[in-house]
């Protein structure tokens, strides 16, 4: 891949990404998420419902020796894994014990890796994943269904190699208007 132009966004005007941070119920688990569109990365930086503007920071990433899962290169089912790893579609007993029998045929293994690339989520693919462990979703449609929300594609930065190798570029951040794409980011629906 060599040297990547990622952006964040943030309600916050001043980050500085920090390796171990990051929430565990994000989709792909700790870490710190970019992605290549500045659009989505707007729309992230005003996803509070408190109606104030955000910031977009623009980083290069030099990916040179680094480990990067890539979902885009698997089966969808172990994207799907990855995710039911990290966020609860449901907290129901028979979920639980599914999505771990789920997790365990399809899931990989990301332990080793300095970035994890793949599709973000939304609540509706929470949705079609805690129907389609329930056998309510037939196997031959599960992909044509993921891939209808159009959602982009993110980055997360896992390993101390891989923050080391990231650094915010010149000019960075710069304001995002909270009325023009939180509208954008609150209509963001699958079906």
């Amino acid at each position: 891949m060599g040297k990547l132009t990622l952006f964040h966004g943030s309600p916050d005007k001043n980050i500085v990404p920090t390796y171990g941070l990051g929430n565990e119920k994000h989709d792909y688990g700790k870490g710190f998420y970019l992605t290549e569109s500045i659009e989505l990365a707007r729309e992230w930086a005003v996803c509070r419902p408190n109606e104030e503007n955000g910031w977009v920071h623009k980083y290069e990433l030099d990916t040179e020796g680094l480990k990067i899962q890539d979902f885009q290169q698997l089966n969808v089912l172990a994207w799907l894994a990855e995710l039911m790893k990290h966020r609860d579609a449901s907290d129901t007993r028979r979920y639980r014990m599914l999505a771990g029998k789920f997790i365990e045929k399809y899931g990989v293994d990301t332990g080793e890796c300095d970035i994890i690339r793949g599709w973000r989520a939304n609540a509706s693919y929470f949705y079609i994943a805690k129907e389609f462990v329930r056998d309510n979703i037939d196997m031959d449609i599960l992909e044509e269904l993921l891939s209808l929300g159009g959602l982009g594609i993110q980055y997360c930065i896992v390993s101390e190699l891989a923050y080391s190798r990231l650094h915010e570029a010149e000019g960075s951040p710069f304001p995002v208007n909270y009325a023009e794409f939180n509208e954008k980011y609150s209509s963001l629906q699958l079906f």
